[in-house]
């Protein structure tokens, strides 16, 4: 299924992206074994369980100031806590990291971030837990334009589950009792439609969402 209305090539790549892919390939160095890597991860833990714990400590730290997606994985580890203002923009950061995508791979099952989806679901909770809903809306509409042309991009969307599973969380929300304004629920919806490049993500919840505003309006 093809997402994009903008004519696409059915005829898989052309022969000279397949003289480039080849090259590339001959250029990657071997994979390494399992066993090597089991080896090496080994080696690791012993030199690791003669250093003190401040040590290690100051280690970790460090690489996960160079390396946002670590600094991201062990924040779902040990479940840190973080201000509001620190987690709209670490939830900014995983929304690029998820929606990128190599536009090489336009038209294909291209891979993408399952984790920083789960992020910023996970982020979205956490914002929606500490009573700072209208960010999350925020949030949403940014991901609703990133993600939908990722979706557009792509041959068989395969990540709406993802992008919809973080929409929910921010929707369940809105449903249950809250201080937000309708007319403020309703135009996020419509703006959450207009943003949506495709026009089908989680596109009968939120006129749902819409309906329930509006009636409670009458």
């Amino acid at each position: 299924m093809l997402w994009s209305t903008a004519p696409r090539c059915r005829h898989g790549p052309t022969s000279a992206t397949v003289k480039e892919w080849t090259i590339a390939k001959r250029r990657l160095k071997k994979v390494p074994k399992a066993a090597d890597l089991t080896d090496s991860a080994e080696r690791l833990r012993g030199a690791l369980v003669k250093r003190t714990k401040g040590e290690l400590v100051d280690v970790l730290v460090e690489f996960a100031r160079e390396d946002h997606k670590l600094l991201r994985r062990l924040d779902a580890r040990f479940e840190l806590e973080a201000p509001p203002k620190e987690l709209v923009a670490a939830t900014r950061r995983a929304i690029a990291d998820a929606t990128d995508f190599d536009e090489r791979q336009i038209n294909y099952n291209f891979d993408y971030d399952h984790e920083a989806y789960h992020e910023v679901q996970r982020n979205l909770s956490r914002l929606v837990a500490l009573g700072q809903l209208r960010p999350a809306m925020e949030l949403c509409l940014e991901l609703m334009k990133q993600a939908s042309y990722q979706v557009e991009m792509s041959d068989e969307g395969l990540m709406t589950q993802d992008i919809e599973a973080c929409f929910s969380v921010v929707v369940k929300a809105l449903k249950k009792k809250c201080d937000i304004p309708s007319s403020k629920v309703i135009a996020w919806c419509d703006g959450m439609a207009k943003s949506d490049r495709v026009g089908c993500i989680y596109d009968r919840e939120l006129q749902e969402l819409r309906n329930h505003f509006e009636a409670s309006r009458s």
